[in-house]
């Protein structure tokens, strides 16, 4: 695993980042007070990455963060189509 450390990012930057993301990689991400790891939460691989990495239980759910109502709309319906 290739490790970047990106402190300033680029428009180039930001699309690699999308891209790991979009192929199941984990990426950290500085907030207030400690560094957070993220991956796509819809993807199965990239969540057990995360609790890999963390040696989390698997009785210990994640957060989904989503960007606005809409998203939301639509990830419940998609669990309800299931």
């Amino acid at each position: 695993m290739d490790t970047k450390i990106i402190t300033n990012p680029s428009e180039q930057d930001i699309d690699m980042l999308a891209r790991a993301l979009r192929n199941g990689e984990l990426v950290s991400i500085p907030t207030e007070t400690v560094y957070g790891l993220g991956a796509n939460g819809l993807s199965d691989i990239a969540v057990s990455k995360i609790f890999k990495a963390k040696n989390r239980p698997q009785d210990n759910p994640l957060i989904l963060h989503i960007s606005d109502y809409e998203m939301m709309n639509e990830l419940v319906l998609s669990l309800i189509h299931i």
